[in-house]
């Protein structure tokens, strides 16, 4: 008999507390007020390696004939750093599941170049994916005056916070330009630690994330496919755990009258897990300068930033630009998450793709 790999079966070995996985150990299970003291997640860039860097944008640009979009692992050379970024990547897959860059002079080289540098770091990690309807692989988080209510918005076009979420994507890359007059700063959690607390503390809300729920699309709907997506907040598949989680999302989901209705358990469960993501103890709490690249393991971690009061200038407002990148060493992932990701091939999943989704491109500015 065919086995059946819809989100109703993403977990059918976890139906009861006693099928609840081990507790998570080992790294990624960490404690932000530990890690705030460490720092070892700060990779401080050498003269060196920015001017590596710096090159390998300027000749990359000329290649592609100035498409970012166009820039490879092939035309963007990284001689010495890339042994230094290998060992990045591995810290960001295998171990805590991040890791801040710091040292790109984005004043200096201006948005062109910094770009390019971002992007074609990015591509030694694995492929860009589209991050909207419209095909962009550099994605630009600025403040578009969106309401943050709407069900179609995206919240990070709004200054509004986002809460702890996870986006569809292996590893999601950030790079600070500019930042904020006040506010804006990010924060990350561990979702295996949240996993282990609930585990002991509440192993019957524990069991509720393992459950699909309804996730909002937002507007963004492939060919086919419904206004909403069903997984659960936790899947357990080839001994890995895997977060993928947007509160808002699934709470704007039950707008659709064939969605599932969330049970109170359900809801109280959702609420203990939102709680310790916000927990002090539990976060870590992050300010970028620019400069700044932040990358993160979407599928141990969830992220967020605070809302910001921006400045009055169009030339000082805060201004990020993003990566969803496809690792080539991602972890299996379970057939459902195709509902979202559109794919499960490692290297070759995620994004938004949509019947209006133009040719992927990399804009320079925000649209």
């Amino acid at each position: 008999m065919q086995k059946r790999t819809d989100a109703l079966q993403i977990n059918q070995s976890v139906t009861s507390i006693d099928d609840l996985p081990p507790k998570i150990e080992g790294p990624s299970a960490w404690l932000g007020s530990e890690l705030a003291q460490k720092n070892n997640w700060l990779e401080l860039l050498s003269s060196a390696e920015i001017n590596e860097i710096g090159e390998a944008a300027r000749k990359a640009l000329e290649a592609s004939g100035g498409n970012i979009a166009k820039i490879t692992p092939a035309i963007f050379p990284l001689p010495t750093f890339s042994k230094r970024l290998s060992n990045i990547e591995r810290d960001i897959m295998y171990g805590r599941g991040f890791a801040l860059l710091r040292g790109l002079p984005v004043d200096e080289w201006g948005t062109e170049i910094s770009a390019a540098a971002f992007y074609g770091l990015g591509s030694h990690l694995g492929p860009a994916r589209s991050q909207n309807a419209k095909g962009h692989i550099l994605g630009h988080v600025r403040d578009l005056g969106r309401d943050p209510d709407d069900p179609n918005a995206r919240i990070y076009q709004t200054t509004a916070r986002q809460t702890f979420h996870t986006d569809s994507t292996d590893i999601v890359g950030l790079l600070c330009l500019k930042t904020a007059k006040s506010g804006g700063e990010s924060m990350l959690v561990s979702a295996m630690t949240i996993y282990n607390r609930m585990r002991e503390e509440a192993p019957e809300l524990a069991l509720e994330l393992f459950q699909p729920n309804a996730i909002d699309r937002r507007g963004e709907v492939p060919v086919g496919m419904k206004g909403y997506y069903m997984l659960p907040p936790l899947t357990w598949h080839e001994e890995n755990i895997t977060i993928h989680y947007q509160r808002r999302y699934i709470d704007s989901a039950q707008r659709f009258e064939d969605a599932p209705r969330l049970s109170q358990q359900r809801i109280q469960a959702l609420d203990m897990f939102d709680r310790l993501a916000n927990d002090p103890d539990l976060k870590l709490d992050m300010e970028f300068h620019p400069g700044d690249v932040q990358l993160v393991h979407n599928h141990t971690l969830l992220h967020d930033r605070l809302g910001f009061e921006d400045w009055p200038e169009n030339s000082k407002r805060r201004h990020l630009l993003r990566l969803w990148l496809a690792s080539k060493n991602g972890r299996p992932l379970p057939e459902p998450f195709a509902q979202r990701f559109g794919s499960v091939t490692i290297g070759d999943r995620g994004g938004v793709i949509t019947p209006n989704t133009i040719a992927l491109n990399a804009p320079l500015e925000a649209i």
